[in-house]
């Protein structure tokens, strides 16, 4: 008798196979369907057109899209190949096969409405009481853009190529104008050769059009807050103070020649990260400190996260009514300006935000210390900083970094999403809402299982 276990790769089943019967009880896939088998999926359904072939329905796509993410398939292309080669996108998929660009073209098309998912989601991990709405944890982390950073022109550099091409215009005109008195050139194709350098000028001319309005742009609020340094210290000095420091500088405005444009996705920046400078988006997200969850997603061009609490704080608000309002929202000291922390107090949230970098280790006797006096000022600067110093402030700001940092990691590291595959503000806020749901019922399934 053999010693090992026989097997036969054409064993014939004796009753038709279920996929049913392929997963375990308890795996992921299972607890994605089951999820979105509860969505209200009618504005999905309702795009649909009642006349041509039957489509694919958009629980199974849907689906798909959300298990690709949780588990690092990103590419249709490699969605539609799991589906014959994964025992679990071949029990989402029921057995059926869409193809790649069925898969595309719904990511593409309904990514408007995956906010509304996103938002059904959370509602479903209320009912399961796992996320409360209480402490936000607030931060950011650069997501690679689908471009290459080599393929962005810098505008003194565009005025150089367009130098460049209008001599190279003019030299070919006249050595038409030669050719034109003698015997036909067949060396060049003079026409040709002219017509692409022209519709060389005109991509760099639409390239720069679309610096000077990045640009105006950023013109704008350098203006505004110039004025409003120079009303400050207008203020003071009616009010008998003298201003401290130097006299504020007018802005520069105007494009300048290190202001660069992304011709494979324009609307992608150059941003720092760990790994240096990438062609990237600021991907923000609010957290609830206590599930760890995702509560609030959003995507940004701007590098510097001081200008992302209040569209932060708007997407809160639109949980309000079926969720309530959080009470404590933690940054780090990239958001801190009197500005957003006025606006956390103006809309009752208390701001924990780092006023800038304090020891890792404070020494025993001021841990141990107790807590000084609450100052008597309405000036909700003042009143969190002393908020930040006290034992419940120092507890509660703590739980920042082992919070929405983690939540970051495993997004990048776990689920292994590094780069956007879309292109365009508007495309890519669509995915990162899409990798934030797909985090979200991973993490919904370990707390459910767990």
């Amino acid at each position: 008798m053999t010693r090992f276990i026989q097997y036969d790769r054409h064993q014939q089943y004796l009753l038709p196979p279920s996929v049913d019967e392929w997963l375990p009880e308890d795996h992921l896939a299972r607890y994605i369907v089951e999820v979105i088998d509860q969505l209200d999926l009618s504005k999905l359904t309702r795009r649909y057109s009642r006349s041509g072939s039957k489509a694919y329905h958009p629980a199974l796509l849907l689906a798909l899209l959300v298990y690709g993410y949780a588990t690092g398939t990103f590419s249709s292309r490699k969605i539609e190949r799991a589906t014959y080669d994964s025992v679990a996108f071949r029990f989402i998929a029921a057995n059926l096969h869409p193809d790649h660009d069925t898969l595309a073209h719904f990511r593409k098309t309904f990514l408007v409405e995956l906010e509304d998912l996103f938002v059904q989601v959370l509602a479903i991990a209320q009912a399961m009481k796992l996320v409360k709405l209480g402490q936000i944890s607030l931060d950011g982390t650069k997501i690679k853009a689908n471009a290459s950073k080599h393929k962005a022109l810098s505008h003194g550099h565009i005025e150089k190529l367009e130098a460049q091409l209008r001599e190279e215009v003019q030299a070919l005109l006249a050595k038409a104008a030669e050719t034109d008195q003698q015997e036909a050139c067949d060396e060049y194709d003079l026409p040709a050769e002219i017509a692409r350098r022209e519709q060389r000028l005109q991509a760099l001319a639409d390239a720069k059009a679309k610096i000077a309005e990045r640009v105006a742009q950023r013109d704008q609020q350098a203006q505004q807050e110039y004025a409003d340094k120079v009303a400050r210290r207008e203020a003071q000095r009616k009010a008998g103070r003298k201003p401290r420091g130097k006299e504020p500088k007018a802005p520069e405005t105007g494009p300048k020649a290190k202001d660069q444009i992304n011709l494979t996705d324009a609307e992608s920046r150059i941003m720092p990260s760990h790994e240096g400078f990438v062609q990237a988006y600021n991907g923000q997200a609010a957290v609830d400190v206590d599930s760890l969850l995702i509560v609030a997603a959003t995507l940004t061009q701007d590098t510097n996260d001081k200008q992302q609490v209040e569209p932060m704080l708007d997407e809160l608000v639109k949980l309000e009514s079926g969720f309530g309002k959080p009470d404590t929202l933690l940054a780090d000291n990239g958001y801190f300006s009197q500005g957003n922390v006025k606006a956390c107090d103006d809309r009752r949230i208390t701001p924990l935000i780092a006023l800038g970098r304090d020891a890792h280790h404070l020494p025993l006797e001021e841990r141990l210390a107790a807590d000084a006096p609450k100052p008597n000022s309405d000036d909700p600067v003042v009143n969190m900083a002393h908020a930040l110093k006290t034992k419940q402030g120092r507890a509660q700001y703590g739980k920042r970094k082992c919070t929405v940092e983690p939540v970051f990691g495993i997004i990048k590291q776990i689920m292994g999403f590094r780069q956007f595959s879309l292109r365009g503000l508007q495309a890519t806020s669509g995915e990162w809402k899409l990798v934030a749901m797909a985090y979200n019922l991973k993490r919904m399934h370990v707390l459910a299982t767990g």
